[in-house]
């Protein structure tokens, strides 16, 4: 009989024992292909296969839920268009007043109805390329249109029974090298007064016109030939038989009147930039004591006053100590230009627009323009209803000047007409109420914020 001397105990695992990464799983796998394992290789592939399948299934489970949720949101709306019609050359821009679209054409203008888009009367008399236009219903099938063309030229029309009456060409001049051309135009509300920004070679200025509308109807009516126009022309529209397209096709018919004259526009105003402060034109102490001078003082001031010798040692010293600041300052002053461009608005009577009891206000007719030019930390504003003079005068001071602590960035005018917003270049922005005179909120954004322009909603 065998008998163990020693217990019996477990040998130790081998290496060739341990489970492999591949084989951790093995309880979950089938017996039946545990002899049917892929060579390495073909493992690789069928994991990089089966992880571009998961990483494909996350992609699309990712998009159905963003779709699911753009399909919660209030989709916008999506308009066709209802028509479609064709003009002659080129179409810069567009403007809508009363029932009628003007069109600003690469050969002149174009009124077209907005009921059935038929073209009704076209301008082309001098070929001209129309860039910008502003319209404005007057009332009795008369419309006012301010029209800038390629050469910066604005051209000034009366738009009356469907036919183009050219009125003026407010800026132009007869000396080509004195031409000046137009950065902004603005139409006041009800059409009683026009806003020219032109611009020359040097300098910029602002001109206001008092348009006669009342004038331009009762002569309208009184005048047939001024309902024909002046080279205007009219054309039949062919409509073709797919869907709402219709072409237009000239009609050798042109009607040129040369008797339809109306009333020209007045010139109320010619701002320019505000001039740099300046200092005193007085030479001496002694005669700035002579222009206040109330004999209340004994003297010719030489002994209690600085002489010009102690400003001259005293400008002399500044300037060899801050010699260096002095250059550079005076080449960044050399590089400034001359404001260029000015935010103007036409303004109702109002407290902050103080009218004299001599003037004759209307309801709903502007009593003044504001002006800040690009730079200036003065908002000005002027009266309109002045006495007309025979000569305009070229630098007129502001009735009320605004000083804001920082230049004057943008500024806005609200529908109604009683609210004023100031932005100024500290991110500042103030509402002012101008019916009440005094200012509703004052709000300051982020300093590293520069407002470019304002609007209200």
């Amino acid at each position: 009989v065998y008998i163990r001397k020693h217990p019996l105990e477990i040998p130790p695992p081998s290496e060739k024992d341990w489970l492999k990464d591949d084989e951790e799983d093995f309880f979950l796998q089938d017996p039946d292909r545990k002899r049917d394992a892929l060579p390495q290789p073909f493992r690789m592939i069928n994991k990089l296969v089966m992880l571009v399948f998961e990483n494909a299934m996350e992609i699309i489970e990712r998009r159905e839920m963003l779709r699911e949720a753009q399909k919660l949101k209030v989709q916008p709306t999506k308009c066709f268009p209802t028509a479609e019609f064709q003009v002659t050359g080129r179409a810069n821009c567009l403007a809508v007043s009363g029932k009628y679209i003007f069109v600003g054409l690469s050969v002149g203008l174009s009124a077209f109805k907005v009921s059935d888009c038929k073209e009704v009367c076209a301008w082309d008399a001098v070929k001209t390329e129309i860039c910008a236009i502003h319209a404005l219903d007057l009332g009795n099938e008369c419309h006012v249109l301010l029209a800038v063309d390629e050469m910066g030229l604005v051209w000034l029309f009366c738009f009356h029974k469907e036919s183009f009456v050219l009125i003026k060409i407010l800026n132009e001049v007869e000396d080509i090298s004195r031409r000046s051309t137009c950065v902004e135009v603005v139409l006041s509300p009800g059409g009683d007064y026009a806003g020219v920004l032109l611009q020359g070679n040097t300098k910029a200025w602002l001109e206001i016109y008092r348009l006669p509308k009342d004038s331009w109807l009762k002569e309208m009516e009184k005048s047939p030939g001024a309902a024909a126009g002046l080279a205007c022309r009219e054309r039949r529209s062919s409509w073709t038989s797919v869907g709402d397209i219709f072409l237009l096709q000239e009609s050798p018919v042109s009607a040129n009147k040369a008797d339809a004259k109306l009333s020209l526009p007045v010139l109320l105003l010619k701002v320019k930039p505000p001039k740099p402060i300046t200092g005193s034109s007085f030479k001496s102490p002694l005669d700035a004591l002579k222009k206040v001078d109330d004999d209340s003082m004994l003297g010719l001031g030489y002994n209690h006053l600085i002489k010009d010798s102690q400003w001259e040692q005293q400008e002399a010293i500044f300037c060899s100590t801050y010699r260096d600041y002095l250059e550079a300052e005076g080449e960044r002053a050399s590089k400034e230009e001359i404001p260029r461009h000015a935010t103007f608005h036409f303004l109702l009577p109002s407290w902050i627009l103080q009218v004299g009891p001599e003037m004759k206000v209307q309801p709903g007719v502007p009593a003044g323009i504001s002006v800040h030019w690009d730079g200036s930390h003065n908002f000005c504003l002027y009266l309109l209803n002045r006495p007309l003079k025979e000569k305009v005068d070229s630098d007129p001071k502001p009735d009320v000047v605004w000083p804001c602590a920082a230049p004057v960035a943008c500024s806005a005018v609200s529908s109604c007409s009683r609210y004023l917003a100031l932005a100024c270049e500290d991110a500042t922005i103030t509402i002012w109420d101008k019916h009440l005179g005094y200012p509703l909120s004052v709000t300051a954004i982020l300093e590293e914020r520069l407002i470019r322009s304002i609007y209200f909603l």
